[in-house]
């Protein structure tokens, strides 16, 4: 199978910060490849070198066949970028921004009509609305069929997602799975756990370096204790008993529960009544399975400062 992508120990430093150390990963043509860590990971540095936007401090990366140090002006013609933060022209229209840019890249909006329509279709009744007039949703999709326009053989996507309700990100990752009949390649990075599992594989990252690369599924699986979900009305005083216990190893929020494991792998037989000395009278306690949160956060321990999981689904700094 042909690499869309190949890397070979990129690093970047700003100062004294290590942005990215020794990063190396391959992402094969047509592929949805993610990259999953929590805000100041190394993600959208990594993303900015890959659109050749930025040149690494040392390491090698070839896209598409061609080196982004020398041939960067041919590349850029190949890649679609759509930054994390809205970039496209607010006093213009949705129309004038999607004309604009496909003159940029010396196409026109009839030309590839066809890719984009399933995007556009949801804004084109308002493509006389000015860009900085629209909804969260909407931009989104303006700019993502902006930064298809000229049909690229990779889309970068920095966060796509971020800032905008649950709807309209699953719209977008239903939109995103229909580019795949068009053979685009896909690196997409989030903070959101949840995307993960929509992508073919995911490259977890945090703190400039790379804890796992994996299909979701495997990432996940490769959980290494048995997982247990504790519920109760009051959740952090729930936490907060759970983290006193000696028989608790690690406890972090997961929705409405907590997940939590235990020293020998097996819930301690006085659990509820320890819980009951700290005013914890109602705690249901199941096995369950490990999500690729749990994974991360495991990952984590083992590899810098400890995280836990928000209530909108990130990866957060404790």
């Amino acid at each position: 199978m042909q690499k869309a992508i190949d890397t070979s120990a990129i690093c970047k430093r700003f100062g004294n910060t290590t942005a990215l150390s020794n990063i190396s990963f391959s992402v094969n043509e047509s592929e949805v490849f993610g990259f999953i860590g929590p805000d100041g990971a190394g993600k959208t540095t990594l993303m900015r070198i890959i659109t050749t936007l930025m040149l690494p401090d040392s390491g090698d990366i070839n896209v598409l066949g061609k080196n982004c140090r020398t041939e960067f002006k041919e590349l850029r013609k190949e890649i679609g970028y759509m930054p994390g933060r809205f970039s496209l022209y607010q006093d213009l229209s949705v129309e004038e921004n999607l004309e604009f840019y496909a003159t940029v890249f010396g196409t026109s909006v009839k030309e590839n009509y066809d890719l984009i329509y399933d995007i556009y279709s949801h804004i084109e009744p308002f493509k006389k609305r000015l860009a900085g007039k629209l909804s969260g949703g909407m931009k989104q999709k303006l700019a993502l069929s902006c930064a298809l326009i000229h049909k690229p053989r990779l889309l970068v996507l920095d966060e796509p997602t971020t800032g905008v309700d649950a709807v309209s990100r699953s719209e977008f990752w239903d939109m995103l799975g229909k580019l795949r009949q068009y053979n685009i390649t896909i690196l997409v990075s989030t903070p959101y756990m949840d995307e993960a599992m929509r992508c073919d594989r995911v490259a977890l990252i945090q703190n400039g370096n790379l804890l796992a690369i994996d299909t979701p599924g495997e990432v996940r699986n490769g959980y290494g204790r048995k997982l247990f979900s504790v519920k109760s009305a009051d959740k952090y005083k729930l936490i907060i008993a759970l983290r006193s216990l000696n028989e608790t190893i690690t406890s972090f929020p997961f929705g409405e529960s907590v997940h939590v494991t235990f020293k020998n792998d097996r819930i301690p037989e006085n659990l509820n009544s320890l819980l009951q000395n700290q005013g914890i009278n109602d705690a249901l306690t199941e096995e369950t399975e490990a999500g690729i949160e749990d994974r991360f956060l495991e990952l984590m321990q083992t590899a810098g400062p400890s995280f836990v999981k928000t209530t909108e689904g990130k990866a957060a700094r404790q």
